[in-house]
């Protein structure tokens, strides 16, 4: 007779800004990176902080900040880069702090249409031991426009 293992339940890789906690999927993200310089993105929508450059590949910064109504605030030397992967691009997120990776039970993550209704760009929201933790879908992250208006700002900077 075999036991059936548990089932695993979400990992993600769970990061601070601000007083929020947040997670992305542990699958969706590359790699963390300190603070680097960030170029400016000229053309390119009000979410895009700019670009880096990451051994050779140029790589937009978004500023997640922003799809969270928290105070604009420039990155800061001590902040960190997380480098994710969307279905459409990899881009680069400035987080105050990466916490590491954690597994959530799938039946500790809430729907957020069941919490916050029209909050798209959240995958669920996860109650834990130290509060909640708000589990982002980079997926959903832009807008169609702010996607073709990003694509178009990258391609003209390719262009020069």
């Amino acid at each position: 007779m075999t036991s059936a293992s548990p089932r695993p339940g979400l990992r993600v890789v769970a990061f601070a800004l601000a007083e929020m906690r947040l997670g992305i999927p542990l699958g969706a993200v590359e790699c963390v990176l300190p603070m680097a310089a960030i170029a400016p993105l000229p053309q390119a929508p009000a979410i895009a902080l700019g670009v880096i450059n990451l051994h050779g590949t140029i790589l937009p910064v978004l500023d997640i900040r922003q799809r969270f109504s928290l105070p604009f605030r420039q990155p800061d030397v001590n902040d960190q880069l997380l480098v994710a992967c969307s279905a459409r691009r990899t881009v680069v997120l400035p987080v105050d702090e990466v916490l590491g990776v954690r597994e959530i039970p799938d039946d500790a993550v809430t729907p957020p249409g069941t919490v916050l209704p029209g909050i798209g760009y959240l995958a669920g929201i996860a109650a834990t031991g130290d509060g909640l933790l708000y589990i982002h879908d980079l997926d959903r992250f832009l807008a169609l426009d702010e996607e073709r208006q990003l694509q178009q700002a990258l391609h003209a900077m390719e262009a020069e």
